[in-house]
Formats: C-alpha cells, sequence, structure tokens
C-alpha cells in the first residue's frame, strides 16, 4: 500500500522494522551508514524532523561509500534500467533533459571525458536543471581537482538523497 501522505509514510516508516525501514531508504541514496544511522534514530515525530535528520546523517561519506552509490547511477543523459524504486526516482529526476541528437551526443563525450578525468560517473542533481546547465556544469567540473571534485560529487549525491526522500513524503 503506498502512502497517501507525508504522515502516512512517517508513520509506516516509524512503525517498520529496521530492516524495512532501511529498505524504506535504501532507493533514495544507497549508502548503508546514511541508512543505518536514520533508521536507528526512529522515531521522529513529523517529516520536517526526519528531512532535518536525514541532511546531517554521515556528513563524511567516504570515497567507497560515494563509488558504491554511484554504481546506481545511470550516465546524465542516460535512463535508468529497471522497475525499481531507484529507476524510477532517477527517470523522473531525468525527465527534464533533452533527447534531442545534439545534446545527447554533447552529453556523451562530456560523460566519457570525465570518467576518463576521475574514474566515476558524473553526478549531478538533474531535478530542475536544464540540459544546458547540466553541460555547463560538467565542463567546469573537468577542472576540478579529484579531491574538490570528491567534494561536489558527495554534495550533489546528498542533494539527490534529500529530494528523493522528500519524494517519499510526499506521494
Amino acid at each position: 500500500m503506498r502512502p497517501t501522505s507525508s504522515q502516512d509514510f512517517l508513520a509506516a516508516f516509524n512503525a517498520a522494522s529496521y530492516e524495512e525501514a532501511q529498505a524504506l531508504l535504501k532507493p533514495c541514496v544507497d549508502i548503508p551508514r546514511w541508512v543505518s544511522e536514520i533508521s536507528f534514530a526512529r522515531p521522529f515525530a513529523t517529516p520536517a524532523e526526519l528531512l532535518s535528520f536525514a541532511e546531517l546523517a554521515a556528513p563524511d561519506w567516504t570515497e567507497a561509500e560515494i563509488d558504491g552509490a554511484l554504481a546506481h547511477h545511470p550516465r546524465i543523459g542516460e535512463k535508468a534500467a529497471g522497475s525499481g524504486s531507484e529507476a524510477r526516482m532517477s527517470r523522473s529526476e531525468q525527465a527534464g533533459v533533452s533527447t534531442a541528437a545534439d545534446v545527447q551526443e554533447r552529453l556523451l563525450a562530456g560523460n566519457r571525458a570525465y570518467e576518463e578525468r576521475f574514474g566515476r560517473v558524473f553526478l549531478i542533481r538533474a531535478a530542475g536543471r536544464s540540459a544546458e546547465e547540466i553541460l555547463a556544469a560538467l565542463s567546469e567540473r573537468l577542472d576540478n581537482t579529484p579531491e574538490d571534485e570528491l567534494e561536489v560529487t558527495a554534495a550533489q549525491l546528498r542533494e539527490i538523497a534529500i529530494l528523493r526522500l522528500e519524494g517519499l513524503l510526499t506521494p
């Protein structure tokens, strides 16, 4: 049964077993430490309290945690395969990215350059951004040092996780 309000999701999340709570959070970002900290901190009195805690949970994600989470993210401009929650969320987030051939070619070239430079997929919160904004950010981030880029990637991953959690709280 899909919750019909943020309070319904929150009540279900608070009442779930630890393992069920983790399964509810995992599509937001597959970083076990983040999922575990939030699940362990239950119950939350309000959706805002849950979101606030989630924003602060596990602030120091490691490179290994980030790389593990990125293993589930498609390249920007590619549609996520599968029917799971994470794939549906990804497709929704990238719905605004243009499918025009020239944009797709530029994204493909940018993704390749990024992966060659940093050894991981380019990640950006695509929701609310145009293809041109994404391409500009991709070009700009190619100039980052690997250390700086890891911080930017972690921040983008957090934004995505919180947006996805907000989506769960807003059926």
